[in-house]
């Protein structure tokens, strides 16, 4: 469903991303794990057609900057950009129009509640809270019902109630058949529901682990410090 292929992207001199392929299938989670820099964001943005890059990204099956692959992919970033003056009603009305949704709005009422905005509706984008801000974005990336969601830092900002929700409706889209990628550094909030991990170091991905591949007893939290401080370790023995 997400399939990234020998995607490299530069800054000048800089690789922010170094050859990288991942795939996220149907019906999966995948996780794009890292430190902070390790080029995951940058990676993501070129995933959703916000950066130009050498390599190929497709969803089902479509380039990612065409039309078909937009209509077909959600983007929640890390950075809520909501439209100041718009009200929380108002931005859930922009997208089913710009997405040519009918039928739309019992759904959007049933995401309001599920993130606890039922009260917000009338509140203008520059009003709300950044986590009120983030459960808006999350609202607005759902409402076309889309069939890949890529997720940057989705959990930062937000209250425990709407962790709960987000967790419970990645969980949903998951069997419904969703695939989904989610940026992050945070392990604890995706340890728990998970199919593959990439875990990203300068760049480029370290490691793949499978969830039915790891080994029992073990965590996602043991192979990713198995790589970071393997790294680092690896570094202090040259200079030594």
């Amino acid at each position: 469903m997400i399939e990234v292929s020998h995607l490299t992207k530069k800054y000048g001199k800089l690789c922010a991303n170094d050859d990288i392929s991942l795939t996220v299938g149907a019906g999966e989670i995948g996780v794009l794990l890292g430190p902070n820099g390790a080029g995951k964001s940058t990676l993501i943005k070129s995933v959703c057609g916000l950066l130009r890059f050498k390599g190929t990204v497709t969803i089902a099956g479509f380039e990612n900057h065409s039309v078909q692959a937009k209509r077909l992919l959600g983007y929640v970033p890390e950075f809520p950009a909501l439209y100041p003056m718009l009200t929380v009603t108002e931005h859930l009305e922009f997208i089913a129009r710009a997405y040519r949704l009918e039928n739309w709005k019992e759904y959007a009422e049933e995401l309001l509640a599920r993130f606890e905005l039922d009260d917000k509706r009338q509140k203008l984008g520059k009003e709300l809270s950044k986590g009120m801000q983030q459960k808006v974005s999350v609202c607005c990336a759902l409402l076309p019902r889309p069939t890949a969601v890529i997720l940057d830092e989705p959990l930062v900002g937000l209250d425990p109630h709407g962790i709960r929700e987000l967790k419970a409706v990645l969980a949903d889209l998951r069997a419904q058949g969703c695939a989904l990628l989610i940026s992050t550094h945070m392990i604890d909030s995706v340890e728990e529901n998970w199919d593959v991990t990439y875990i990203m170091n300068r760049g480029r991905i370290a490691r793949t682990v499978r969830r039915t591949e790891l080994d029992s007893g073990r965590r996602l939290e043991d192979a990713y410090f198995e790589v970071t401080e393997g790294e680092k370790s690896g570094e202090s023995e040259a200079k030594e």
